[in-house]
C-alpha cells in the first residue's frame, strides 16, 4: 500500500462540486440537494452542482453508465479549480467504474471526497491505490439537506459545522469527535492506528477485487463500518469472511456505527442481536470494540478520514482523531 498521501487543505471560498458517482437524484430530492448546498456554503466554500445530478440522468440505478460516471469524476479530478468533490447520494454503482478512475490524476493534485454508503468503496480501493485520505462522511442529499435539517438541535448542527470546516480546511489534528449520545462499550480496552473501513458488505465486495487492501495491510489498524438493511446472519458471515482473511487476527480496534434496519435472529426463542454476533465471531481476541458511535445511514455521520490515525477507547467510549485529514499545499 502506498505512503498516505493527504489532500491539499480547503480554503475560504474554494470551490466544491456537488456529483453523482453513484445513484441519481431522485424526482422530488432537490429541495434536500439545495439545503445540501447551504450547509457546503456555511462551510465558506462555493459550491457548483454537477449536471450529473438531475433527476432526467440516470441509467437504471446509477446517475450514467460506467463510463459516464468515470469520466465525469476524471474531469474533476483533473480540474484545477475543484477542490473538493461531495456525493449527492450513496447507491449501488461505484463498483462498475473503478477500473476506470485516473489514478494519477489524484496523485498529482488530491482531493476530498466526501461521502458514505456506497462511496465508501471509493474511498478504500483509491486509498489502497493511491494512499488517498477520503472522508467517510455525510452526503448531500440525504445527510446535509435531510437529517441536518430536521435534527432540531442548531447547537449540533453548527458543532458538526465547525467540526467539518476544521477537518477540510486544518492542517492539524482534529481530536476528540463529539457525540451526541453515549457510546457502548462492547468490549473494553483502547488502541490507536490508521482508520480503514466503511460500509461492511462494500468492504466484502472490495476485497473480491483487484482493489481489495492486502490482509497485512490491515496490522494495527482501527477498523471502522457500518451496515444497514442486512439480517445479523449476514454480519455474521461477513464478519467471518475478514476472520477467515485474517483481517480479525491483525486490527487494533473496531468502531461500529448505527445500525439501519439490522435485524436481530429469532428463532424458537433463540435471539441474537448485532452486539452477540459480533463478540462471537471476535472469540477472545483482545481488541477494544467501540459501538453505536455517530456515523452510518442515520445522518448526521461525524467525518471518519481514511488513513489516518485515530484513538478508540472503549473504556472511556471516546474516538479521537491523532492526526490531520489535509496538508497544506
Amino acid at each position: 500500500m502506498p505512503a498516505i498521501l493527504r489532500p491539499r487543505a480547503l480554503r475560504p471560498g474554494d470551490l466544491v462540486v456537488v456529483t453523482a458517482p453513484s445513484g441519481p437524484l431522485e424526482a422530488g430530492e432537490e429541495p434536500l440537494l439545495a439545503r445540501g448546498v447551504v450547509i457546503l456554503e456555511r462551510m465558506g466554500f462555493r459550491v457548483r452542482v454537477s449536471p450529473m445530478v438531475d433527476p432526467a440522468r440516470n441509467r437504471w440505478w446509477a446517475s450514467g453508465t460506467p463510463a459516464e460516471q468515470a469520466d465525469e469524476l476524471n474531469a474533476l479530478l483533473r480540474d484545477p479549480e475543484v477542490r473538493a468533490v461531495v456525493a449527492h447520494t450513496g447507491g449501488q454503482a461505484t463498483i462498475g467504474y473503478l477500473d476506470l478512475i485516473d489514478l494519477d490524476a489524484i496523485r498529482a493534485d488530491p482531493k476530498p471526497i466526501i461521502g458514505y454508503s456506497d462511496i465508501s468503496l471509493l474511498h478504500m480501493a483509491l486509498h489502497v491505490k493511491t494512499g488517498l485520505v477520503g472522508l467517510h462522511a455525510d452526503i448531500a442529499t440525504h445527510g446535509f439537506g435531510g437529517d441536518w435539517y430536521t435534527l432540531g438541535d442548531e447547537a449540533r448542527r453548527a458543532e458538526l459545522v465547525d467540526l467539518y470546516t476544521r477537518v477540510l480546511t486544518k492542517a492539524e489534528a482534529p481530536g476528540e469527535l463529539p457525540a451526541r449520545e453515549v457510546w457502548e462499550t462492547w468490549r473494553p480496552g483502547s488502541a490507536q492506528g490508521p482508520l480503514f473501513g466503511g460500509l461492511l458488505n462494500r468492504l466484502i465486495l472490495l476485497q473480491a477485487t483487484p482493489f481489495a487492501c492486502a490482509p497485512e495491510r490491515f496490522e494495527g489498524a482501527v477498523l471502522f463500518w457500518e451496515e444497514l438493511q442486512r439480517p445479523v446472519s449476514r454480519i455474521w458471515n461477513d464478519l467471518h469472511a475478514l476472520r477467515l482473511s485474517g483481517v480479525l487476527d491483525r486490527i487494533a480496534g473496531m468502531v461500529i456505527g448505527l445500525p439501519t434496519e439490522v435485524t436481530p435472529h429469532e428463532s424458537g426463542g433463540d435471539r441474537a442481536e448485532l452486539r452477540d454476533v459480533v463478540l462471537d465471531v471476535l472469540g477472545q481476541r483482545n481488541i477494544p470494540v467501540l459501538a453505536q458511535v455517530d456515523f452510518g445511514h442515520t445522518s448526521p455521520n461525524l467525518p471518519l478520514p481514511i488513513g489516518v490515525r485515530a484513538h478508540v477507547d472503549a473504556d472511556n467510549r471516546t474516538l479521537t482523531l491523532l492526526e490531520p485529514a489535509v496538508t497544506e499545499g
